[in-house]
């Protein structure tokens, strides 16, 4: 089998990840409103980690009736079927993450933004823990902290 994992953040690769989500959105049986499609075309190019209220504030202006609830109420059905994340760090409101492979999260311990870290070799580390333990492992996670690039300078 062949991997073909590349990340780069091209805009066709893009188009490939919304062209599969909406796929995946018909076979779970959901309809694709264009508020839906708006919503999951957002989350796919957004580098960050948007809040509902990103989103809905990102997307009123081409959809004047949507309210902040019809935002929710979408994240809430792409991550029942598992296209999107809720990403809870402690601060008050959820961040979306479009549940692309595997990576990591760095964030930044002064403003809460969450950055993506791709590095699929730690994929290793579940197979050794599984060598070493017998677990069938099913996922993990990592986290790293830190101070982002802007609020460094903001001292």
């Amino acid at each position: 089998m062949a991997m073909h994992e590349h990340h780069d953040h091209n805009h066709d690769h893009s188009h490939d990840e919304l062209k599969e989500a909406v796929e995946r959105l018909k076979t779970s049986g959901i309809r694709i409103t264009p508020q839906r499609h708006a919503v999951l075309e957002f989350l796919i190019h957004a580098q960050t980690h948007p809040t509902a209220d990103d989103i809905y504030k990102a997307l009123e202006g081409k959809f004047p009736n949507m309210s902040v609830a019809t935002v929710y109420n979408n994240l809430r059905v792409f991550r029942e079927i598992g296209l999107v994340k809720e990403l809870t760090y402690g601060d008050a409101s959820s961040r979306f993450d479009y549940n692309t492979s595997k990576h990591y999260h760095v964030i930044c311990e002064s403003c809460g933004k969450i950055v993506d870290f791709h590095y699929p070799s730690l994929d290793e580390v579940e197979a050794l823990a599984e060598t070493v333990t017998g677990f069938d492992v099913s996922h993990h996670r990592m986290e790293i902290y830190g101070t982002c690039p802007d609020c460094k300078t903001k001292h």
